[in-house]
Formats: C-alpha cells, structure tokens, sequence
C-alpha cells in the first residue's frame, strides 16, 4: 500500500487524508442516527402517561429533553401543556428544527468530501500530465520518469473516485434518514398535541 501512495505521487496524500475524515465521519453518523436512539418506542406513551398523571416537574422536563432528540420535542410540548393550540406548536417547531439541525451535524463536510474528492483526484492527474511534459526533451523521452507520471495521473484518479462514490451513498442515505426522522418527530409531537387538546375538551 505504501508503495502504491509513492508511485501516486504527493496528490494522493490530500486523498487519503479526505478518506480517514469521511470514514470517521461515516462512522460517527452510523452511531448517532440509530433509530432507536433517535425515536425511543415506548416514549410517547410514557410522555402521555405523565400528562394525564400531572405529575410535570422540571427535573422531568430536563430528564426528558436529555433523554433524546423526540424527547427534547416532547419536553417543548409539555412545558406548553397549558397554553393554546397554536402556541404548543410553535414551541414544537421551534424544537424540532433545533434538533433537526443537531441530527444533520457533519453532514456539510460529509457532502463536500463526496463533491471535492474527484476534484482532487483529477488535481493529481493534471499533476501527473505536468510530469509526463516535464519528462520529454530533445534526445527523447525519459521512460522512468514517464511511467511515474502516468501512474500519478491513474493513481490519483482511481481513488479521488474510490472515495467520492462510497461517501455520497452515504451522505444521500443520512440526509434521507434525517428527514424521515424530522417527519416521524413532528408527527408524534402532533399526535400529542391532540391528545393534550381532546383531553380538554
């Protein structure tokens, strides 16, 4: 491996740094946007459980907003339990695009690193081409220095697309699964507000 990353030329170091970034990154992202981290099962019955009981404390709203990004917009709705309709849902949607934008940490740089990389890639092949030229000269072309500058070219190509293809997967993936996580969330935070709001009636 290391041979291949001399044969590649400097170019390739710019790429490999790139590619630990969006592994790290991946990984992170992996860990973090786990459903059942995200959207605990049972916390919307518990929520409701802890309406209908009054027992509103705020070491509960704090344990509540902690536990999970739902819980963090389920803790809005029930600091505004009391307030009208309208007001409970704009303290859920205030709630829920603070969370959302927590959920799409990294994902920017994540995004970029997949646009850049084949940018970067073909960086290296120019700088390979520069040195195919530089190796020609009046008694001929130099063969060593010829097969260095089209491995450089090839080396750095291959791989700035090696790691743009599997990281825009997976950023196209975590943005899908962010928004569906939003959606989920606000729909649970809406279900609770009527639950709230037929309980008055």
């Amino acid at each position: 491996m290391l041979a291949i990353f001399q044969a590649a030329g400097w170019p390739i170091w710019l790429l490999l740094i790139a590619s630990i970034v969006a592994t790290a990154l991946i990984i992170e992202r992996l860990l973090s946007l786990r459903r059942a981290k995200i959207l605990p099962k049972q916390l919307f019955d518990e929520v409701v459980q802890v309406y209908r009981g009054g027992n509103i404390t705020p070491d509960i709203l704090d344990k509540l907003a902690k536990s999970s990004p739902l819980g963090t917009v389920l803790s809005a709705a029930l600091r505004n339990v009391d307030a009208p309709r309208d007001v409970m849902k704009e303290s859920i949607e205030e709630a829920g695009s603070g969370v959302a934008h927590t959920l799409e940490r990294f994902l920017t740089t994540l995004g970029t690193i997949a646009t850049l990389a084949p940018l970067m890639g073909l960086f290296g092949t120019v700088v390979g081409m520069i040195e195919i030229f530089g190796s020609q000269n009046p008694s001929g072309a130099n063969p060593a220095q010829l097969a260095h500058g089209i491995s450089v070219a090839l080396y750095n190509t291959g791989f700035g697309l090696a790691i743009a293809m599997p990281t825009l997967v997976f950023y196209r993936h975590f943005r899908a699964l962010v928004d569906s996580f939003v959606i989920d969330m606000e729909q649970q935070a809406v279900k609770f507000v009527d639950v709230v709001h037929r309980q008055r009636k």
